[in-house]
């Protein structure tokens, strides 16, 4: 058993290290993408957009299907679709292509990491199960952390394709394991709730659409007016078919638990800052600035790097804090962090983002692996997939449209070009937004998780301790 639980912790933790590798590659790839195969700037966009909105609007389908079919079952074919399409990835000629390839890999990635988390919540218990999902956390934290320098280097050396093959070969290579993982599922197998999955996904991929294209076409023009038209009438038409689904993908009753709304919250609102940075940084010190692919992704590193170690110190935090006061924390050390790049001028040189790019990591490393052991201890445990894959629809959801609308806003400001004139105070626009949301979100979400005093605030002791999370 023993053995058991070490490849099973192997095998999510470099699965998962790979995800936002792929994310950060892309990003730091965008610029040599659109030289490379002509396209224009909202088509290079759909190279991040693509694959984090179908990466979101397939979490809440990938968990009820892990929980329903086999947790193992589900992650094997995620890690297989995943690989398949960075492979062909490597070989497309045109943006439209690669679009369509990146939004399968989207796909994939929403199976494997959904089933990742329940892997690891159906193999740990009691503390365990704390120390597991801050290892998981700092997975990811070295996926944004070396990310960006690794994807550099690919393009200086390799060229941008190569971002796209490396995460795919470590998919393989995590297939291989697959025979050892333990399979698990849902004990009373239901029925899928396609109607859900539908609304939700083409909800997304509208909104996304909306925001992505409305520099282009204009945000008067109708084909964006009926995007976000649409997008109005399916959120509605999905609430409804959640509401009468016997078995729904998304649990609206644990909307009415403050406690799960706010861990939600604090997750949506720690990627909605640092996921737009690590997409559209990259281009602005290439181009603004004047760094090269890898110059520029070693300069990221200041804002992950933070995420590597922190998750393992929140988790040892919570021993005389309340989880509840890190998440807080964490969330206002964001905010503290883009008022601090407001005020410095990017264009003199990475050394003068140092700090507030630290500060930023700091918070999002602190948040990161402690939100998603908060949360699945808030499900019952046969829900884990589903409560996982709820939490990372909400921050990916989040990640994904902050995308979009931060893409927006900086197409609009540079005239398509992502370059200054418009640049800087496009960033700094951003920034400001970023500031107001995230301190907006530290005071809402303090008030969401507070609790009864006389209950100790340890997420993973549930088991046999009474001091289980999210038992409001």
């Amino acid at each position: 058993m023993w053995n058991r639980r070490v490849v099973v912790l192997f095998a999510v933790l470099v699965s998962t290290f790979a995800l936002p590798l792929s994310l950060t590659g892309a990003s730091v790839a965008l610029p040599e993408i659109g030289r490379d195969l002509d396209a224009e700037l909202a088509g290079v966009q759909w190279v991040v957009n693509g694959y984090n909105a179908t990466f979101a609007s397939f979490m809440l389908a990938t968990g009820t299907l892990a929980d329903l079919f086999g947790r193992r079952r589900v992650y094997a074919i995620g890690l297989a679709i995943s690989a398949g399409a960075g492979l062909l990835a490597v070989a497309a000629g045109d943006i439209f292509l690669l679009n369509l390839l990146r939004a399968l890999a989207g796909v994939g990635a929403a199976a494997a990491a959904t089933s990742a988390g329940a892997l690891l919540a159906n193999t740990f218990q009691g503390r365990a199960r704390l120390r597991a999902f801050s290892a998981f956390g700092m997975a990811i934290g070295a996926g944004l952390a070396f990310g960006p320098t690794t994807a550099g280097l690919l393009i200086d050396f390799l060229g941008w394709r190569a971002v796209f093959a490396v995460p795919a070969l470590v998919a393989v290579a995590v297939l291989l394991l697959v025979p050892w993982l333990p399979e698990s599922r849902q004990p009373h197998a239901g029925r899928l709730d396609w109607g859900g999955i539908l609304s939700f996904t083409a909800a997304l991929l509208l909104l996304i659409f909306g925001f992505v294209q409305g520099p282009a076409y204009g945000w008067g023009d109708p084909r964006i007016v009926a995007a976000f038209a649409a997008t109005v009438v399916l959120l509605v038409v999905f609430v409804r078919v959640e509401r009468s689904h016997p078995e729904p993908m998304f649990d609206l009753t644990l909307l009415a638990t403050p406690r799960f709304v706010g861990i939600c919250l604090a997750a949506a609102t720690v990627v909605s800052v640092l996921v737009p940075l690590l997409v559209y940084l990259p281009s602005y010190l290439t181009t603004v600035v004047g760094l090269t692919p890898s110059a520029a992704g070693l300069t990221l590193v200041l804002l992950t790097a933070p995420t590597v170690a922190l998750p393992l110190l929140a988790g040892a935090l919570t021993r005389w804090v309340p989880a509840s006061a890190v998440i807080v924390a964490a969330v206002l050390t964001v905010a503290a962090g883009a008022a601090w790049a407001t005020v410095i001028a990017p264009t003199s040189g990475p050394a003068d983002l140092a700090g507030p790019l630290l500060a930023i990591g700091i918070g999002v490393g602190l948040s990161i692996g402690l939100l998603d052991a908060l949360a699945i201890a808030s499900v019952p445990p046969h829900r884990a997939g589903t409560g996982a894959g709820m939490i990372n629809t909400a921050r990916l959801a989040s990640e994904t449209v902050a995308i979009a609308v931060v893409g927006a806003v900086l197409a609009s400001t540079t005239a398509g070009r992502l370059a200054d004139p418009g640049f800087t105070s496009g960033l700094r626009t951003v920034l400001w937004a970023m500031v107001g949301t995230a301190a907006f979100a530290a005071l809402t979400v303090a008030v969401l998780v507070r609790r009864d005093q006389r209950q100790p605030d340890q997420p993973g002791l549930s088991e046999g301790a009474g001091r289980g999370l999210g038992r409001s």
